[in-house]
């Protein structure tokens, strides 16, 4: 999942873009409003983290211009304002959280987590496809009783498949949402990720469930053929 993190405090920036990068995450930062605005409307994030007290622009003005260019993408308010009516403010200004400075962040993660499973339509942290099964907050990959290990780069482009099983995902889609501006790579890395993924999930089972649909991308689902 890729997520756009915009704080103007740059240590606390620093130290939640480790974070995130940790625990699976792709993360575009920034420092201000406008260049918040900016990446916005050249990605569509699977989240944002956004700081409301921002040189430039504000959080309200970023979240304004992401709703009115009619972007779902889910916010989540980073702030030291804690009043009620701040609260309120940001969040019936369409913001879908908001949380508080200073913050744990096993509850950042875990919010996160819980704003992604309603974008997504998903009712807890275990994501599954036939017999396999990933938990989103252990980090845990399982094909049937045997435990798969990945690397943070395999486990977020798994994780990303298994949101969006069934449906036929472009190689230029899953770049745009796995690897950041930051990523300096070869132009073929989606393929190298998928045959990385299907020596770990599909090698040696009967049913195959990574499939490529010529000319159109990759799917996760049980069968060959919808």
């Amino acid at each position: 999942m890729r997520i756009l993190l915009a704080e103007d405090e740059k240590d606390l920036n620093r130290i939640i873009t480790k974070k995130l990068i940790s625990q699976g995450y792709s993360v575009d930062s920034c420092y201000d409003g406008e260049e918040a605005m900016d990446s916005l409307s050249l990605v569509d994030y699977d989240a944002v983290v956004l700081d409301i007290m921002m040189p430039k622009a504000d959080g309200f003005t970023v979240l304004s211009h992401l709703r009115g260019a009619g972007k779902t993408t889910p916010v989540l308010f980073l702030t030291a304002r804690d009043a009620v009516a701040d609260r309120v403010k940001g969040l019936d200004s369409g913001a879908n959280d908001y949380l508080v400075k200073p913050f744990s962040f096993e509850e950042l993660m875990a919010r996160l987590r819980a704003m992604m499973r309603t974008s997504f339509g998903v009712a807890g942290n275990v994501l599954s496809v036939a017999d396999l099964t990933m938990d989103t907050a252990a980090h845990i990959v399982k094909r049937g009783e045997a435990e798969i290990s990945l690397s943070a780069k395999e486990y977020e482009l798994l994780e990303y498949l298994m949101h969006n099983q069934g449906i036929v995902l472009s190689r230029e889609k899953i770049e745009d949402h796995i690897w950041n501006f930051d990523y300096e790579g070869g132009t073929n890395v989606v393929d190298v990720y998928i045959s990385y993924l299907r020596k770990k999930i599909d090698g040696g089972q009967e049913k195959k469930l990574i499939h490529t649909v010529r000319g159109r991308g990759y799917v996760l689902r049980e069968a060959e053929h919808p």
